[in-house]
């Protein structure tokens, strides 16, 4: 069954300009969503997801309020949700395998909706801008495509991705929205930073780093976030890339250098420390082959349980 608008099947063959010139409420509704500030999210029942991730929860969930991200550049965050069970999945896209990243999220949800009897997907795409490389533009165009080819209707309600994300200075393009989060009890979707990333910032990151495929990291039945358990090879030439200066980093490991935030290359440097000091994570990081795990304490934040507790 296909991608919908209004109830119409969107003609995927045509420009995504076609599309939007088509359909002028999507482009009313990014420009809402563009005019609102960023709102800084604390912790206190956020669920922070990095790249390569994706987690999925209801409005019962009574630990987890906010789905979040952030630092997107060429990547796309994407919010699917059922409107009649509220089961609802942020994940964020790099391209990297995108139908069947498509196809995880969507059996995610479904898992929590199949109860329901009533209501109908949603999706909201958010993130890149008109980057160089266009490597926006061909994430989507393969997110179109992948929801497109999903068997069940999916509804396109918001549409703020590259073009409509897009602002120019001084002959140079960035994204306008960065990061994005959900209320699970509303469904509302608003611009947003997380000081807080974590927890295990940095062993996430580094799973990103070595070559992760889409993770789901949360188990809402449960309420408990799992990390791992992660297994890598030592870094090719960690060392090396340690010792180059700011601009080396931002210029070699970053898909969009010009744009990317003024934290990136710190937190590229402490992922990379965190790979020299870990290179086999299987001995430092999980020698017992079990995922860390967190579950929400009174204050509403993180705190890692033992294993033997659970």
């Amino acid at each position: 069954m296909p991608l919908l608008i209004n109830g119409e099947r969107i003609e995927l063959a045509r420009p995504t300009g076609d599309m939007i010139r088509a359909y002028p409420h999507l482009e009313e509704k990014a420009k809402l969503l563009r005019s609102q500030p960023a709102q800084i999210v604390e912790p206190k029942g956020l669920l922070y997801v990095q790249q390569r991730e994706f987690a999925v929860t209801t409005p019962k969930d009574g630990s987890v309020s906010i789905l979040g991200s952030d630092d997107a550049t060429t990547c796309h965050i994407v919010v699917l949700r059922h409107t009649g069970s509220g089961a609802t999945c942020l994940t964020h896209c790099d391209g990297s395998d995108t139908e069947a990243e498509v196809s995880l999220i969507m059996s995610s949800v479904k898992s929590f909706s199949n109860t329901a009897g009533y209501g109908r997907l949603e999706v909201h795409l958010v993130g890149g801008f008109n980057d160089d490389r266009q490597l926006s533009q061909k994430l989507t165009n393969q997110l179109l495509r992948a929801f497109d080819l999903q068997p069940d209707d999916v509804h396109l309600v918001t549409f703020c991705v590259t073009e409509l994300n897009d602002r120019e200075e001084k002959d140079t393009h960035f994204p306008i929205i960065y990061g994005i989060a959900v209320n699970v009890k509303t469904a509302e979707i608003f611009p947003a930073t997380f000081p807080e990333k974590g927890p295990d910032e940095d062993l996430r990151s580094a799973h990103v780093l070595t070559g992760a495929t889409l993770t789901n990291i949360y188990d809402a039945k449960l309420e408990q976030l799992h990390i791992g358990p992660y297994f890598w090879r030592p870094f090719p030439h960690v060392d090396f890339w340690l010792e180059q200066d700011d601009k080396q980093i931002l210029q070699n490991l970053s898909t969009s250098p010009l744009a990317e935030p003024p934290h990136f290359v710190s937190h590229i440097r402490s992922t990379l420390t965190f790979l020299k000091e870990h290179p086999f994570p299987s001995q430092s990081l999980f020698p017992d082959r079990k995922p860390r795990i967190y579950k929400k304490n009174e204050e509403g934040l993180w705190e890692q349980v033992c294993s033997d507790k659970i």
